[in-house]
């Protein structure tokens, strides 16, 4: 049966599109940016063949991979760091050349296409970066508050300057005196600003928690279990992860997320380079974050840090962290809930 590679360099109004049989290109053209355009004019000229696509990983989603796949096309969504490339690109670099080279490594066999979540599951995930996205608003609208007391030489008490604002101290700060309006109508407005960014924070969570319970309640109480894995780390890895039963090993859900050194090893000399920067970022930040937790609550862990008190805490940190990564992903491939073991006298 005959074979067809087509590499799609794909922006947001335009696609670039080389088609290939074997190693001789057949045709090579930019089109709008329509799945249905494309898979109309291929079954149109290319009746017969089987189609192989390939496409970069961008900020247009998994809408194509989905539409070109619901075709019966074999669809792979490529990391863009992990395409072989020429120096000669660097000097060089045009649309048609991107799928080119595309559709060159994916008729060579050199290209390896990155999972794709499935619709649900990525819906999902978009909510749990919402949540991100306001923990930032609200510390901005904080810093602005905070900076803008410090400009004009007004102390905030003691027993509100810390990360956790309650509501007397907005209503302290509602009730600041300030000599002229427009100053008044600045922190109002900034006041008014944090009031809805929290209103909505507090909505996302509420969503996400239902959420999770309701579609995910097996894997999310079983994730609970674990010292350190609270709700939001729970829900980090079901949304950002998704199944962790499809890794083969925890060498690979490791890498996946990122907790992993990276290496250099040249002649006799090797060393590392530290953590990698191929990573998950968000939910290795939760992690690390959640292996702080995980210590005071469990022997074992405080054991392991105990025992290595003395050296990099940073690197320790990240150690412990990837043990809780082995205990989750040891939990959701037995089913079981967690359970400590005492640490050894």
């Amino acid at each position: 049966m005959k074979h067809l590679f087509i590499g799609l360099d794909v922006h947001k109004k335009s696609w670039s599109v080389t088609i290939q049989e074997g190693q001789v290109v057949l045709k090579r053209f930019s089109m709008e940016a329509n799945a249905d355009t494309l898979t109309h004019y291929v079954n149109k000229y290319y009746k017969g063949y089987t189609i192989q696509c390939c496409y970069e990983a961008c900020c247009c989603g998994y809408h194509i991979y989905r539409s070109l796949s619901a075709a019966g096309w074999d669809v792979l969504v490529v990391n863009p760091a992990d395409i072989p490339r020429i120096n000669k690109q660097s000097t060089n670099k045009s649309d048609k050349i991107d799928s080119r080279y595309l559709c060159h490594h994916l008729a060579s066999g050199h290209l390896r296409g990155i999972h794709i979540p499935e619709e649900k599951q990525e819906q999902f995930r978009s909510l749990f970066r919402r949540r991100n996205d306001l923990v930032k608003s609200l510390r901005r609208i904080k810093c602005h508050i905070k900076s803008m007391l410090l400009y004009y030489g007004i102390n905030l008490p003691a027993h509100y300057d810390n990360i956790n604002w309650s509501k007397a101290m907005g209503l302290w700060l509602s009730k600041l005196k300030w000599r002229y309006p427009t100053a008044a109508q600045t922190m109002k407005s900034r006041l008014d600003e944090y009031d809805f960014l929290r209103k909505q924070y507090l909505s996302v969570c509420n969503e996400l928690r239902s959420y999770a319970r309701k579609n995910y309640r097996k894997d999310y109480y079983l994730l609970r279990s674990i010292p350190g894995v609270g709700p939001f780390i729970a829900i980090a890895i079901l949304s950002e992860v998704g199944d962790l039963r499809r890794f083969k090993g925890i060498d690979r859900l490791s890498s996946y997320v990122g907790l992993v050194p990276s290496l250099h090893s040249s002649g006799e000399k090797s060393y590392s380079r530290g953590i990698t920067y191929r990573s998950k970022n968000l939910l290795r930040s939760y992690l690390i974050e959640g292996a702080w937790i995980a210590a005071k609550k469990d022997e074992e862990l405080m054991q392991y840090y105990l025992e290595r008190k003395g050296c990099d805490h940073r690197k320790i940190i990240i150690k412990m962290a990837a043990k809780t990564l082995s205990r989750i992903y040891h939990v959701i491939k037995k089913g079981e809930p967690y359970k400590a073991s005492k640490a050894a006298a």
